[in-house]
C-alpha cells in the first residue's frame, strides 16, 4: 500500500446517521484531507440539488481528493482554505447557509506518512510540520524554530501546555543540550532517551512532543477558536454539526463552544455521550482509538 493510499475515515457511518443527511441539501466537509468522510456525504447527496463542499488548509490533500471525488462532479466544490475561515468558502461560493458541517480534527493519515512533510517520528523528515504544505505566507513558523531557537522554558510550557506532557523540563532539557536537532527521527531519538514510561505504553514516547510542535506551528488552537466561534452562522436552523476530536486539548473546547451555544439558545447538543469507534472499528484502524464524535444541532 503505498503512502499516498486515502486513510480510513474515521467513525464514517456514525457520521453520515448524526449529521442525517438530506440528499438535496448543502453541507460542508471543513477538513477534507484525503476525502474519505467527503466520498461518503458526495454518495448520499442527489446530483441535482445537493452540494458539497470540501475545505482543507493543504493543496497537497486537496489535490488527492479531487482526483478522488472526481466521479461526483460539480456535486463538490473544493475550497483551499483553513476551516477557521469557514464562512468566506461557504459565501465564497454564493451560498448563504448549509444544512450539516463536519470537522475531523485527527491529522490526515497522508501527512503522518509523509516523512517530507516532517510529522513523523517513524522515519527521518525535516522538522517541517506547516499543514498548509508551506504554501502560505502566514505560516512561516516551523517546528525546526521552535526545536532549536525557543529557549528551555518556552519548549518545557509549550509540551505541558499543549500536550500535558508530565515529563516536559526533562524533554526540553534534553532537547537543548542536543542541538542542533537534524531532523524529526534525531528529535524523537532524544525525547525516548529522557522521557519516563508510565505504564504499558502504546504510544511512542514522542507522540505528545510531536503532537505539541504541530498544534505550536499550525496554531491549531486559535484556529479552532475561530471555527468553533463562526461556524453556528453558517447553518441553516436544523442544521447539524459533527466534530471528531482525538485528544482532551481539542475535546475541551469542542464541548465548551457546545454547551456555551446550547445556554445561548443557538445549539442544541445532541450527543449527551460522546460517541466512539466500536471494538470492532479500533482493531481495523487503530488510528480511530482515541477518536470521539460530538454533534450538535442549529435552534
Amino acid at each position: 500500500m503505498s503512502s499516498m493510499a486515502p486513510h480510513t475515515p474515521v467513525l464514517v457511518n456514525e457520521v453520515l446517521e448524526w449529521l442525517r443527511i438530506n440528499p438535496d441539501g448543502i453541507y460542508v466537509d471543513a477538513t477534507t484531507g484525503a476525502g474519505g468522510h467527503s466520498a461518503a456525504i458526495a454518495a448520499r447527496l442527489s446530483s441535482g440539488k445537493g452540494k458539497l463542499i470540501s475545505l482543507d488548509r493543504d493543496a497537497r490533500a486537496l489535490q488527492i481528493a479531487r482526483e478522488r471525488l472526481k466521479e461526483f462532479g460539480s456535486l463538490v466544490s473544493f475550497v483551499h482554505l483553513p476551516f477557521s475561515k469557514i464562512a468566506e468558502a461557504v459565501q465564497g461560493l454564493g451560498i448563504a447557509k448549509v444544512d450539516g458541517v463536519l470537522a475531523d480534527l485527527g491529522v490526515s493519515s497522508m501527512q503522518l506518512d509523509c516523512p517530507e512533510r516532517g510529522f513523523s517520528f517513524r522515519e527521518a523528515g525535516p522538522l517541517d510540520m506547516r499543514m498548509s504544505s508551506g504554501a502560505v505566507e502566514e505560516d512561516s513558523l516551523t517546528a525546526d524554530e521552535i526545536v532549536n531557537r525557543w529557549s528551555e522554558k518556552e519548549l518545557a510550557d509549550l509540551l505541558y501546555r499543549e500536550a500535558e506532557e508530565h515529563d516536559s523540563r526533562r524533554i526540553a532539557r534534553a532537547i537543548v543540550s542536543a542541538r542542533p536537532i537534524r531532523d524529526t527521527a534525531h528529535l524523537a531519538t532524544v525525547v525516548a532517551g529522557v522521557r519516563k514510561q508510565w505504564g504499558r505504553q502504546r504510544l511512542h514516547p514522542a507522540t505528545k512532543t510531536f503532537l505539541a510542535l504541530r498544534i505550536a506551528v499550525n496554531r491549531e488552537v486559535e484556529e479552532l477558536g475561530q471555527f468553533l466561534f463562526r461556524t453556528p452562522a453558517t447553518l441553516n436552523s436544523g442544521g447539524r454539526w459533527v466534530i471528531l476530536t482525538y485528544h482532551s486539548r481539542e475535546d475541551r473546547p469542542v464541548k465548551r463552544a457546545f454547551q456555551e451555544g446550547e445556554r445561548a439558545g443557538i445549539l442544541k447538543v445532541l450527543t449527551k455521550h460522546v460517541i466512539v469507534p466500536s471494538p470492532e472499528e479500533q482493531a481495523a484502524n487503530p488510528r480511530s482509538r482515541s477518536a470521539k464524535l460530538r454533534c450538535v444541532e442549529k435552534v
